[in-house]
C-alpha cells in the first residue's frame, strides 16, 4: 500500500483524499447547512426522532422558550413544523460563532416522520425546555400472497 502511494502523484492523493471526503460527507446530512437561518432569526432545536412498534415519538430541545408560544403544526402525512418565541433574544456572539453577525429570536424547524402515522391522535407535552410529541403509527395490514 505505502508503495502504491508514494508512485501516485500529488495531484492524485489529492483527489482521492477529496473523493473520501465526499464520501464521509454524505453520510452526515445535516452537515450540508448550518442550523440557524439569519434572515428568518431562527435557530434549529436539537431534535430526535424514535420509532417504536406502536407510536413515533419526537423530542426537541427548545430551552428558554416560553411553553404558551410552542407550535406543532402537520405539514401533510409525513412532516411536522415546530416553532417556539424564545423568551430573550441570542445574538450569535453568545452562542459562540463570532464569524456571523445577526440575532435569534426563536426557534424553528420542519422534521420528516418516517413511517406512516395518525396526525389526528398526535399528544404533545412540554416540560423542562423540552417538547414531546406521541404519535400512534398506522396500522398496516398485511395483504395474504398466494
Amino acid at each position: 500500500m505505502e508503495d502504491k502511494r508514494r508512485s501516485q502523484s500529488i495531484y492524485d492523493l489529492i483527489r482521492e483524499y477529496l473523493k473520501e471526503a465526499e464520501e464521509l460527507r454524505r453520510g452526515f446530512p445535516s452537515m450540508e447547512r448550518p442550523s440557524w437561518d439569519l434572515r428568518a432569526c431562527t435557530l434549529e432545536p436539537l431534535s430526535n426522532i424514535f420509532v417504536a412498534t406502536r407510536e413515533v415519538i419526537i423530542t426537541a430541545d427548545l430551552p428558554f422558550v416560553h411553553s404558551n408560544s410552542v407550535r406543532v403544526e402537520p405539514l401533510g402525512d409525513d412532516r411536522l413544523e415546530i416553532s417556539a418565541d424564545m423568551k430573550r433574544k441570542f445574538s450569535s456572539k453568545d452562542l459562540g460563532m463570532g464569524h456571523h453577525g445577526g440575532e435569534f429570536s426563536m426557534f424553528s424547524c420542519q422534521t420528516r416522520i418516517p413511517v406512516p402515522v395518525d396526525m389526528k391522535r398526535m399528544r404533545t407535552s412540554f416540560r423542562r425546555g423540552v417538547l414531546e410529541i406521541r404519535m400512534p403509527r398506522k396500522r398496516v395490514y398485511k395483504i395474504p400472497v398466494k
